[in-house]
């Protein structure tokens, strides 16, 4: 229990290094760049996180089917045909990326060829993750997100530009997966399974989880990438600004949902598993959202007056944020009780939130509170969708 206790923790600390290191890249970016540089810079990023859905779901998946005795081969192909139909949407999505938010082709195309490479990444930790390699896996995730982050800051540091610093984040990213299939080898090989190889159910299990996962960055980036076309490029590049609260408020507290996720799968502890997490997340979110109101002042003073206008409504982007922490452990705990349909309140949620945007929301401020205001509503109908869902179920318990 002490070994297994003691690795969460490490896998906890390497989650929080490498997210730190996602939030690191915006302080020079946004003192090095200009605002218009730097709202594009930050779109790119986001656009990134979103093509990178299938890489969540995929880590997930791989995971399971090691714990399951998959075939190590099985797991190759699973993932090459992944990062396959991922480098293909990359593709796609390059022209409909620069026409949509107004990026250019060096900048658009550097940062959808890591999507690929996150695949890849994602697939080797969910082998490292299954085999309870918990301590290598620490190191890898900390690794990962160093590899990711350091060259595009250096690149920035050098005047390379948005475009520079995602080419550098990419090339990071290349060495970061090479560095992830290098420590699963040195692990060894997966027992193999006999029977008749399941290729399309692992990736139906993919896409099934791929949609949870997308309805959830969907949620948190639809702001952010429709800010350009209707703030601005230079209100875009402060209201991005304004968005790394709301990163860090959703990213920073992730692993409590990583650590209790077995006990949501577990139907004698999930009630009290879910909870937990609620209490947990609802605390440092209050905690995150009042610091971002007194450490807001400072925005200035770190990088430039022109971002003042995101000063007095800081906390609202640190709520937003926080809610969709908490919407996330609530979709978590529906994919452990395999009720993923529960994710259409939120697909439900995020069409509400375009229409209100695209009618409503032309500044910084009322794009900021549309994007809380959907946030706190969706996490609101999921929790209780699943409440609903549970009492059906015990219902029928106590009748049988």
């Amino acid at each position: 229990m002490a070994n297994r206790m003691a690795g969460v923790g490490g896998v906890a600390v390497g989650t929080m290094v490498a997210n730190i290191c996602g939030y690191l890249i915006h302080v020079p970016a946004a003192r090095w760049l200009t605002e218009s540089a730097y709202g594009e810079f930050a779109v790119l990023l986001q656009a990134m996180l979103i093509l990178g859905v299938p890489a969540l779901a995929l880590q997930v998946v791989i995971a399971r089917e090691v714990v399951r005795g998959r075939a190590t081969a099985d797991l190759i192909s699973i993932t090459l045909r992944t990062t396959a139909a991922v480098l293909v949407a990359a593709a796609i999505a390059v022209p409909v990326m620069m026409a949509i938010a107004d990026t250019g082709p060096a900048g658009t195309i550097a940062a959808f060829a890591t999507a690929p490479l996150l695949v890849l990444i994602a697939a080797g930790q969910g082998i490292l993750q299954g085999r309870q390699y918990f301590s290598i896996l620490s190191w890898v995730l900390a690794g990962v997100g160093i590899l990711r982050t350091v060259p595009g800051i250096v690149l920035l540091a050098a005047g390379g530009g948005a475009a520079g610093a995602l080419t550098a984040t990419a090339c990071g990213a290349a060495l970061a997966a090479v560095g992830v299939w290098v420590a699963v080898t040195r692990t060894g090989a997966s027992p193999s399974v006999h029977g008749v190889s399941t290729h399309a159910l692992a990736l139906t299990m993919v896409l099934r989880a791929s949609q949870v996962q997308l309805v959830l960055i969907a949620l948190s980036s639809v702001d952010l990438l429709l800010s350009r076309p209707l703030l601005g490029e230079d209100d875009a590049g402060v209201y991005a600004f304004g968005t790394i609260a709301t990163k860090a408020a959703f990213w920073l507290p992730q692993a409590i949902g990583v650590v209790l996720f077995p006990q949501f799968a577990d139907a004698t502890q999930s009630r009290d598993a879910l909870r937990t997490a609620v209490v947990w997340l609802a605390g440092i979110g209050a905690v995150v959202v009042a610091g971002a109101a007194i450490c807001a002042p400072l925005i200035p003073v770190l990088v430039g007056d022109e971002y003042r206008p995101v000063v007095p409504i800081l906390w609202v982007f640190a709520l937003t944020g926080s809610a969709l922490s908490i919407l996330q452990v609530g979709l978590l705990a529906a994919i452990a009780a395999d009720r993923t349909l529960v994710a259409a309140l939120s697909w439900v949620v995020l069409v509400v939130e375009i229409v209100v945007i695209v009618v409503w929301a032309h500044s910084i401020t009322t794009l900021a509170v549309t994007a809380a205001g959907c946030a706190v509503v969706g996490t609101a109908l999921t929790f209780a969708a699943l409440g609903t869902h549970r009492r059906i179920g015990e219902s029928r318990t106590v009748d049988a």
